[in-house]
């Protein structure tokens, strides 16, 4: 991968088009550890955007961050055996310390309901005590054994995991959807990615959970990605871990509870939803440099008077809320940089040579669309404005219409099969809400129910599979 720029199509080769985004844009690495990633500052700065703008929600709503430890005993894991029986197949286990075996193994954190909760039974005695409502920002480990792609499929990844305990499970209801909600604002009005919300099955929810809620994406190869979950945890772990508070009512309850989490699968999201055959293409509000000032010097005439305005724009932008870089290195030409902003996928680049200082104006050049276009210097703040607000609008008005022309209502087994095989995407159909249909139609086609939406939607046929009575209207896709 010597070359700088992207040596592939998206339509053509997908996969490849993907990596090469991802390695050449400077956004993650190959660790040395066979299934893991380095994070690179372009990543990184993404995801400090998703923490920002979701601390900034939970805060609002009464949620504090914390941290618990890394390293979980196999006995917390194996109190809520259906939780266990989930995650044994991915867990990383520590058998040794220094030079002596442990005499119980730990766990290294595929998730943290169990040794969250066993402190929560410490901390709960009253009604008075509740809610708890804790979120906490690490990294997980799940043993992956599939072949690793940077930001989807990875052994070791960072999420924020948010765990909660109520005193009534309306209470916990009320919590599962608005942090759905809140996902759903992240995922919509700042990462620009259409998304489609409901619960999951049974036989698709986590397990342990009363229910699950999901947010769920179409990427341009038609396959779906999961992109954040909300659980009811019921009193399933409660009972386990022993977490009860005396009520109002002077009489012993167990809390009702909720997780949820997203995870940097986002910043996946984010590089297949957008980008584009020059490499990323970033929505204004997730990007850390919305513009990007490159100043073209016509061998050393005026250089220092070219400079000088580049820094004044610059400082200009930066003082009104927009982010700004001056890339003013002298080792690289001009249409070098072009090509190295464009491959980061900055919103907005802004060129100014002799004749724009002696004109008083600039060149803007858009990286959704590649137009560029001639603004006045005193224009420029509120011309950036209103382009970085379309920039947003359109990023997320394309992907909503490729979302929309690639879900497909079918009645029938062979048209789901065929609209399966032709487009992809979500597929709406209705279902009899036996599970057998349901594992049959994976086995058979691959495509699993994805949600079923929480406001319920007519019915329209029998169910697609057996021809049966239809209960419920689902959304079927092949998921990563």
């Amino acid at each position: 991968m010597s070359e700088m720029g992207i040596t592939v199509k998206k339509s053509e080769n997908f996969s490849e088009w993907y990596t090469q985004v991802v390695l050449k844009s400077g956004l993650a690495d190959y660790a040395p550890i066979k299934g893991c990633m380095i994070f690179r500052e372009h990543s990184y700065a993404i995801w400090e955007k998703i923490q920002e703008v979701f601390n900034k929600r939970i805060k609002e709503k009464g949620h504090k961050n914390v941290y618990f430890p890394l390293f979980i005993p196999e006995s917390f894991l194996k109190k809520e055996a259906e939780h266990f029986e989930g995650f044994v197949p991915e867990v990383a286990w520590v058998t040794t310390g220094g030079n002596s075996k442990l005499e119980e193994r730990l766990a290294v954190r595929p998730t943290s309901e169990t040794i969250m909760y066993a402190t929560y039974a410490k901390w709960i005695r009253s009604w008075r005590d509740l809610p708890i409502k804790l979120n906490q920002w690490c990294n997980i480990v799940r043993w992956e054994t599939r072949a690793t792609r940077l930001f989807l499929r990875t052994r070791e990844f960072l999420w924020q995991e948010g765990h909660t305990a109520h005193a009534t499970k309306e209470e916990a209801d009320t919590e599962v959807i608005e942090i759905l909600n809140i996902y759903k604002d992240l995922v919509e009005n700042y990462l620009a990615i259409p998304v489609l919300v409901g619960k999951k099955t049974e036989n698709e929810k986590f397990a342990g959970a009363l229910y699950t809620t999901a947010l769920e994406a179409l990427m341009p190869d038609g396959k779906v990605l999961q992109m954040g979950t909300s659980h009811n945890l019921g009193q399933n772990f409660a009972k386990v871990f022993d977490i009860k508070f005396i009520g109002e009512d002077e009489k012993e309850h167990y809390v009702w509870q909720t997780s949820w989490g997203i995870t940097t699968r986002l910043i996946g999201a984010l590089v297949m939803v957008h980008g584009d055959d020059r490499g990323l293409v970033l929505p204004p509000k997730i990007a850390s440099v919305q513009t990007v000032i490159i100043p073209i010097p016509y061998k050393d005439v005026d250089k220092e008077l070219i400079l000088r305005k580049a820094r004044e724009i610059s400082e200009n932008l930066q003082k009104n809320g927009i982010s700004a870089v001056l890339d003013d290195r002298s080792e690289y030409t001009p249409g070098w940089k072009f090509n190295e902003w464009e491959l980061k996928g900055v919103p907005i680049r802004i060129e100014i040579g002799p004749r724009d200082v002696k004109k008083r104006q600039v060149t803007l050049a858009r990286r959704d669309t590649i137009e560029r276009f001639v603004v006045k210097e005193e224009e420029i703040v509120d011309t950036v404005t209103k382009l970085l607000e379309e920039i947003q609008s359109n990023l997320f008005n394309k992907a909503k219409e490729f979302l929309e022309d690639h879900t497909t209502t079918v009645k029938t087994y062979n048209d789901f099969k065929e609209a399966l095989k032709k487009k992809g995407g979500f597929i709406r159909t209705c279902w009899c809400s036996n599970s057998t249909c349901e594992e049959k139609i994976k086995e058979e086609t691959g495509a699993t129910i994805r949600l079923i939406p929480l406001e319920k939607e007519e019915l329209f046929s029998n169910c697609v599979y057996c021809d049966e009575e239809g209960k419920e209207v689902v959304y079927f896709g092949r998921a990563y």
